[in-house]
């Protein structure tokens, strides 16, 4: 079973209360293939400039994620952020944005990666997330991502685009804001009444977790325990590569599962445990050698921690 994500690879630049890195391995998809890549096989689609060497490749590739489809722009400049984080990490402000050979990106996706079983279309703009779900037909299941400034200025087009997929991943004021509703609640039930509407939307709540909500009900996940929290960057599609990794092993032991509530409730168990492994450290560093046995433990421990026993007493009326 193998898992295309499209999406941008990047370097970054963080300061956080723990520290700074000038320039780090970055981006939605390079994050993304680090924890999917614990379940399955990658494939990656995004450009990179010239400054962007084998060695990058190479770590971009990390447990055999295969790298064909990164295209590499003669004398351009790979995707550049830098961003400095409040105390409290629940906030950040952004210092540069230098898209470069990201601006002009249009996805070019060879005939085994059109050919995956699973695809993630991480925050590029819509009309290219719609052109890229149009090449893969062969898709079993079909993961979005986006954020405010496509649900401003592209709103027609990310709708048309979550018509066309299985399961919608946003944050919980993305939600609102695509929607109007008042809570994140109100938002899941009205994107799931849509007469085009995703199977599943994953609500990502920060420092209060996840939620996934479907027609057959929800389930929330919260964070992993941590003592401290290094750099945030990339969490939330290290959490979707977690999620989408997730559902891609368990489709390729079972071709005929139906991707319910409770295959997601299990999915959100280790994109959460991948991403609490993230954050421990900046960029991705942490996963480059982390075992599958390390993320698997603390799957365990948020199964300990979500299970409550059962201890019915009688109401009063």
């Amino acid at each position: 079973m193998t898992v295309t994500v499209v999406g941008s690879i990047a370097f970054d630049g963080v300061e956080t209360p723990s520290g700074k890195r000038d320039r780090i391995h970055g981006g939605a998809a390079f994050h993304f293939a680090q924890a999917a890549s614990f379940y399955t096989d990658v494939r990656v689609v995004g450009p990179v400039g010239d400054d962007y060497g084998d060695e990058d490749i190479a770590l971009l590739g990390t447990r055999g994620t295969n790298t064909d489809d990164v295209e590499r722009v003669a004398g351009g400049k790979t995707f550049f952020w830098q961003g400095k984080y409040h105390d409290d990490l629940n906030s950040r402000d952004t210092i540069v944005t230098e898209l470069n050979v990201f601006e002009s990106f249009e996805p070019k996706l060879s005939a085994e990666s059109q050919a995956s079983d699973v695809l993630f279309l991480a925050n590029i703009v819509p009309a290219l997330q719609r052109a890229v779900r149009a090449q893969c037909q062969a898709a079993k299941w079909v993961a979005l991502d986006s954020m405010d400034l496509w649900i401003d200025i592209a709103h027609g087009d990310l709708v048309a685009a979550i018509g066309e997929i299985d399961c919608l991943i946003l944050n919980d004021g993305e939600l609102q804001q695509l929607t109007g509703a008042a809570t994140t609640y109100a938002a899941a039930q009205a994107i799931l009444a849509w007469d085009e509407a995703p199977s599943a939307i994953i609500a990502k709540l920060g420092s209060y977790g996840a939620t996934v909500y479907t027609q057959d009900g929800g389930f929330t996940v919260p964070v992993f325990p941590l003592e401290s929290v290094v750099d945030p960057t990339g969490a939330g599609d290290t959490f979707a590569g977690g999620v989408v990794g997730y559902v891609a092993a368990r489709l390729a032991a079972d071709p005929d599962l139906v991707v319910d509530r409770d295959v997601l409730a299990t999915a959100l168990l280790h994109g959460t445990a991948t991403a609490s492994h993230n954050v421990e450290a900046f960029g991705a560093e942490k996963l480059y050698d982390l075992p599958g046995s390390a993320v698997q433990a603390r799957v365990d421990r948020l199964v300990e921690l979500t299970r409550v026993p059962e201890a019915p007493v009688a109401l009063r009326a």
